[in-house]
């Protein structure tokens, strides 16, 4: 193992649907908080990379609170974007449809349709304000982490028919395990 990979006790638990955190809107962040939200984030960047995964909200890992991590760089390269209490400002009105899947979602994946374009703004890790555009795989991203902070999972975007049959397919796949 290099020096940079995380070791196990690093890593922290990511919660599986259906667990109830995952369905709670969570609280803001406070500016009190920031230093508590800092001291998580090199294990919640591992937990990410070592999934692997593109995004990681902090209901995710157990923590009611709106912030989440992104990084849909290519390869090994590393462009982490840290976003604490983002909002969704504006939205394009036209959509497209990309494949998302779910670290708390294991193994399933679903065609979704969203805005093509948003523009968030957030915090970052330093405690001042951003606004960033974003589309393609980025906009996905970052509207699927902020779904999370609201207790929305993507496979809400479906009808109840096609959620619903994901959800069993979870089940049964976790059962299996």
């Amino acid at each position: 193992m290099s020096e940079t990979e995380p070791t196990d006790a690093e890593l922290l638990e990511i919660l599986i649907a259906p667990h109830p955190t995952l369905r709670a809107r969570a609280r803001s962040v406070a500016p009190g908080e920031l230093d508590a939200i800092r001291a998580l984030l090199p294990a919640m960047y591992a937990t990410m990379y070592k999934a692997p995964g593109i995004g990681l909200a902090a209901p995710q890992i157990g923590q009611s609170r709106r912030f989440a991590i992104v990084d849909v760089a290519d390869g090994d390269e590393r462009r982490p974007i840290t976003l604490i209490n983002p909002e969704i400002v504006a939205r394009s009105e036209s959509l497209a449809v990309h494949e998302e899947g779910c670290l708390s979602i294991p193994d399933i994946y679903a065609e979704i349709t969203r805005p093509e374009h948003v523009t968030v703004r957030y915090l970052d890790e330093q405690g001042a304000a951003q606004t960033l555009s974003a589309d393609g795989l980025l906009g996905v991203c970052l509207q699927h982490e902020i779904d999370h902070l609201d207790g929305v999972l993507f496979v809400d975007h479906l009808s109840a028919l096609k959620r619903n049959m994901l959800m069993r397919k979870l089940a049964k796949n976790l059962k299996g395990r």
